[in-house]
């Protein structure tokens, strides 16, 4: 169950945003193998200017449409990060328009017990959850 910060330059249509989202999702479920109701997704937009993303030396140039997807995830292999990343990139652009140089990913990883879905009860660590 990873759950998603999705950061972007504000400006997009309810319709661009919804398709950029089932997109991810559908990213997601393939490469995590995660049931299609494991949909955590939180969107921020900022007004321009507000968003600064450099190349870090990499000599690419970013847009105005880029995003930054953050997943909050408990541990992953490096094959199911590199299917992520790879599925995002080509899937967003060829779904969405996106540009492969406007998307930055971030993996924050934690494990069971810092997850608590309702009740204040730790639904991994109490067996509830698989």
């Amino acid at each position: 169950m990873p759950l998603l910060r999705i950061e972007m330059i504000e400006g997009r249509s309810d319709e661009e945003l919804r398709h950029l989202l089932d997109t991810i999702q559908n990213c997601v479920v393939e490469a995590f193998g995660v049931p299609e109701t494991d949909r955590y997704q939180i969107v921020h937009e900022h007004k321009p200017g507000r968003m600064v993303f450099l190349d870090t030396g990499l000599g690419f140039s970013r847009s105005d449409r880029m995003i930054s997807i953050q997943f909050f995830t408990s541990p992953r292999t490096h094959v199911e990060k590199k299917k992520v990343y790879r599925l995002l990139s080509e899937n967003l652009e060829k779904e969405c328009g996106l540009d492969p140089n406007d998307l930055l990913i971030s993996v924050f990883t934690n494990r069971e017990e810092d997850w608590s879905f309702a009740q204040g009860e730790a639904q991994y660590v109490t067996g509830r959850l698989p």
